[in-house]
């Protein structure tokens, strides 16, 4: 399971939650107000919305679930990958094709979410910059008369289009109502319906909640429920309007009228405009029925019923963003080893060991890709080794979705040579030790090893032979791509500057063909011990 596919089922695992919480107190609360499940499902949204980014910082609460067989034993021998020759290694192969990655498919969706609205908001921006400000003194009576009954302290203008259906409220600092062409011909009756039921828009912030509630679900485009939860949204916040309208004393017989020839004149549905239309046709019906329901809750939001829906909302937020259940944490571990040039290393030995110290063993195959068994989330420690690479140790904890996907860079192994050089002992004479043997080097497919080109013996110090003194000298050398020594440095303190100079002396004349890795000079350490030694 790759990291994109893990990091949105982690989203909609806890999108679905909350949103189903929402859903079902919306259903539950059926005999409350309007504008309690208009807050519910708004609030709904946002915690659903949340839940997913909080997870990445909150420290996690684990729940215990029902244990299932271990689908993982760290013991398991998975099939050996195929054999790759020597001169194939670190050369990257051809890329077969692969699906689209989830993480872009998601890209894809936001993007054409986010330009089909953009373009929704700039076709709205156009048709309101296109509008006249309406002077009839009806209106401009009646939207005083009714703000200040709301209690909206800023003015609203009145926009008429030169849409013969266009019906709608928009805006957040500067909110303002659209009215189609012949507006100024309505009846004082009509004039009044409307001017209530869009500033009832305006005082509760409908549209900059259905505007966030829609970027939300263009984000969320892989969520289902997440439409719904929209849709029901907006059905609410009519709802809750006319709530408003009918309480101002406007008759139910008389609303409803203007609401159907409203309907009724309009030719489109205006679906895609990022407003709130005041009558929707595919609304209509409920919204009238609603109307004659004398029984019907019309309570405004009380500050009561919004601290306690607030606290058990963002309780319930924390709750999913924080709860992880180990057996959904896990996945197969995969990853890719490369060299230093870039190119990926078959035939590497991964060996994988949990907190228990048990251990499983892959290696890598032609692409230089390994994988596991799928593995729960804790500690590991993650090792890798190929002859002529320095071996690779990390010990890590997989937590977050990214951690089941590793990329390891192998680098080059170090070069070692021990030196023994020998003088005549004064006065006496001792066997002469046996001479170590240069250490080999161990080097993979795609190295080709430095040759020494030149090489400068040590000479034995003559303040030192005259006293009898013997030494042992580590180095460390760096060989440059051209195969001259960069520098050499001395490891040890314990060593006498005499023998230390002889030993550096001889080492920074050497010369060796480059190193190649992939057919590229690269640089290389090599070790050096130097052993001075009376006979």
């Amino acid at each position: 399971m790759t990291p994109g596919l893990l990091m949105l089922l982690d989203a909609l695992v806890r999108s679905t939650a909350l949103l189903v919480a929402g859903l079902a107190a919306v259903v539950l609360l059926r005999r409350r107000s309007s504008a309690l499940r208009h807050w519910l499902l708004a609030a709904s949204i946002a915690a659903a919305a949340l839940a997913a980014p909080l997870a990445w910082v909150l420290p996690e609460w684990s729940i215990a679930t029902v244990k299932t067989p271990e689908v993982f034993t760290l013991d398991a021998t998975p099939s050996p990958a195929p054999a790759v020759p020597p001169e194939t290694a670190g050369v990257a192969p051809a890329a077969p094709a692969r699906p689209l990655p989830l993480g872009l498919l998601w890209l894809l969706g936001v993007a054409a979410g986010g330009a089909a609205f953009l373009l929704q908001i700039v076709r709205l921006a156009r048709i309101s910059r296109r509008a006249q400000p309406i002077s009839d003194e009806r209106w401009l009576r009646t939207v005083e008369e009714v703000r200040g009954r709301y209690g909206i302290r800023h003015s609203i203008p009145v926009l008429q289009t030169r849409s013969r259906d266009l019906l709608a409220t928009l805006g957040l600092i500067r909110p303002r109502i659209l009215v189609p062409a012949g507006a100024t011909r309505w009846t004082d009756e009509r004039i009044r319906v409307v001017v209530c039921h869009e500033l009832a828009h305006v005082r509760r912030r409908d549209w900059a909640i259905q505007i966030a509630a829609d970027i939300v679900r263009r984000v969320y485009w892989f969520q289902p429920l997440m439409w719904i939860a929209c849709r029901q949204l907006r059905r609410e916040s009519e709802h809750a309007c006319d709530d408003v309208v009918l309480g101002t004393g406007v008759a139910a017989e008389a609303y409803a009228g203007h609401l159907l020839q409203l309907a009724r004149a309009g030719r489109s549905n205006y679906g895609w405009a990022p407003a709130v239309p005041m009558a929707r046709p595919s609304t209509l019906e409920r919204r009238i029925a609603a109307m004659f329901n004398s029984a019907r809750n019309r309570r405004a939001l009380s500050q009561r019923a919004l601290i306690v829906s607030s606290i058990l909302l963002v309780a319930a937020t924390v709750t999913a963003a924080a709860l992880h259940s180990e057996q959904n944490r896990s996945a197969r571990l995969v990853g890719t080893i490369y060299d230093g040039s870039g190119g990926v290393l078959p035939g590497v030995e991964v060996t994988l060991t949990g907190a228990d110290g048990a251990k499983a063993t892959t290696t890598t195959d032609a692409a230089g890709k390994f994988q596991f068994p799928a593995t729960a989330g804790g500690k590991y420690v993650l090792a890798a080794s190929l002859p002529g690479f320095n071996a690779f140790r990390d010990e890590f904890e997989m937590k977050a979705a990214g951690d089941w996907d590793r990329a390891i860079t192998l680098t080059v192994g170090k070069l070692q040579e021990n030196i023994s050089v020998r003088a005549k002992r004064e006065p006496a004479t001792q066997a002469t030790p046996g001479t170590p043997k240069p250490a080999p080097v161990r080097v993979g497919g795609n190295i080709k090893a430095p040759m020494k080109l030149v090489t400068v013996n040590p000479v034995y110090p003559a303040s030192m032979r005259a006293a009898g003194r013997t030494g042992v000298v580590p180095i460390e050398a760096l060989i440059g791509v051209d195969g001259n020594v960069v520098f050499a440095r001395v490891l040890s303190a314990s060593v006498h500057p005499d023998f230390a100079d002889a030993a550096l002396e001889a080492v920074r004349q050497w010369k060796f063909s480059p190193t190649l890795l992939n057919g590229k000079p690269v640089e290389v350490l090599m070790g050096v011990t130097v052993d001075f030694s009376l006979e």
